[in-house]
């Protein structure tokens, strides 16, 4: 089947990655941390889906958008950069997308801060996904679970069909989900036509729809103005979209994937890689220096040049407090 159109993949590169303080900061966030085999994940990110679309399009914000633009030099890379005066949620972020689209356009819609292995079912699961978009449906991928996590949203699905989308459980809902056995990881990853979706945003949240199309008509070279985007509503695609249209269809992927959106997600993947862990299962990350932890087990520590994190590894989840409870001081060390 051939399909016309033009393939964009669009990155989303918002977020800071703030359970991954204090490796990631607001001035380097976690998509461009150079840890993961001397690349960053948005690097890979791009490099993943270069084969499969005809155009890159960025949509980052006013803190990064350098940091995007000097990786994308640094792969030669041509891309439509679209900048956020202020974040305002994924609903908007993917509207500026799909504004700056040709209607019968297919975009994937990748955050930049995953790691994903088994390219050859990735490729696949994408190409399923081009596939439905082009009969006009709206994708998300679906991660197959390999174990009870609670730190993702799940989709709960009938073949291609989305039955619900449910939020982050706890610990004995992860474990009936997976038990189951129909249950997917939200990924976060959609693939849709930009006419197709723009039209579901306007039926469905009409007033970010036309607050975006605002913003998006007043662009300079692809830069935002702040008070039109300030008076944009804050809502996720998922909320804004995928958990009202009638056009949702998932696509269940076998592929290995991880948000690496914990310290223990970060720890699990590095040592794929063969990196090194005592026998008592501690870790050093962020220092070659030699380290002995007396009396520790399965203990993550974290070193930078002016924060330190020692932390259980159990524990991950709750650097998200620490970094709250940083943020809510104004602290330079988030910086």
């Amino acid at each position: 089947m051939k399909i016309e159109n033009s393939i964009i993949h669009v990155i989303l590169t918002g977020g800071v990655g703030s359970r991954l303080w204090p490796l990631s900061r607001k001035s380097m966030p976690k998509q461009y941390l150079e840890i993961f085999e001397e690349k960053s994940l948005f690097e890979m990110t791009v490099e993943r889906n270069a084969n499969l679309a005809d155009k890159v399009m960025v949509v980052g914000n006013i803190d990064n958008c350098h940091l995007s633009e000097k990786v994308m030099k640094k792969l030669g890379k041509d891309y439509i950069n679209i900048v956020e005066s202020t974040p305002r949620n994924t609903a908007a972020a993917i509207a500026f997308a799909a504004f700056a689209s040709q209607s019968d356009d297919i975009l994937i819609i990748t955050p930049s801060d995953h790691i994903i292995d088994e390219m050859d079912k990735y490729n696949e699961a994408i190409k399923n996904a081009i596939t439905k978009a082009s009969e006009g449906y709206i994708v998300t991928f679906g991660i197959v679970p390999t174990k009870p996590e609670t730190g993702y949203g799940y989709i709960e699905s009938k073949g291609d069909d989305v039955v619900s989308f449910r939020e982050k459980p706890n610990s004995v809902t992860a474990k009936s989900f997976i038990a189951q056995g129909n249950f997917l990881w939200n990924s976060g990853m959609f693939c849709f036509k930009a006419g197709v979706l723009l039209d579901e945003l306007k039926a469905y949240q009409p007033e970010v729809y036309e607050k975006s199309k605002k913003a998006w008509e007043n662009n300079k070279n692809g830069n935002l103005n702040l008070d039109l985007s300030l008076d944009i509503p804050s809502i996720s695609i998922d909320y804004a979209v995928m958990e009202r249209s009638k056009k949702i269809k998932v696509v269940p992927a076998a592929f290995a994937w991880s948000d690496l959106g914990s310290f223990e997600s970060v720890y699990d993947y590095l040592i794929t890689k063969g990196h090194f862990v005592d026998k008592f299962g501690n870790m050093v990350i962020g220092s070659d220096k030699h380290t002995t932890f007396l009396g520790l087990k399965n203990t993550i520590f974290v070193y930078t040049d002016t924060a330190n994190l020692i932390l259980q590894k159990e524990n991950s989840q709750d650097v998200k407090d620490l970094y709250g409870e940083l943020e809510s001081k104004n602290s330079e060390l988030l910086n």
